[in-house]
């Protein structure tokens, strides 16, 4: 799957996630969220040819663009998408913790697909 592929299932899920969050599929929303951010880092990883796949992997790439850009955003946006991948197995987020941390992974899954060198004609 290429790089581009990998973004906009990112940004479909994001959509799904609220489709499912509003329909009460907590658990489901949640793991899409997780989802988002995961093809997110993906999408860069492939375009890079760095390693993608496992939870290690994401870390490693997360941790690769928080390094290269300073941006803090990054690192708190990948720590609330695994909340949101935990709440799947465990459904440990009440509703009000759900609402305030959504907008983080909404946030972080485009300015990861920022770091893209994706052009118009792609």
């Amino acid at each position: 799957m290429e790089a581009l592929e990998h973004a906009r299932i990112a940004l479909a899920w994001l959509i799904i996630s609220d489709e499912e969050f509003a329909e009460g599929r907590r658990m489901q929303a949640s793991e899409k969220l997780w989802g988002a951010a995961a093809h997110a880092l993906t999408a860069v990883a492939v375009e890079r040819g760095w390693r993608y796949g496992s939870h290690r992997d994401f870390i490693a790439t997360a941790r690769a663009l928080f390094e290269e850009s300073g941006d803090a955003e990054i690192e708190r946006g990948f720590e609330v998408a695994r909340k949101f991948h935990a709440n799947f197995y465990q459904n440990f987020m009440n509703d009000s913790v759900i609402e305030s941390f959504r907008p983080n992974v909404h946030q972080f899954v485009p300015s990861i697909l920022a770091f893209l060198d994706i052009t118009a004609d792609a």
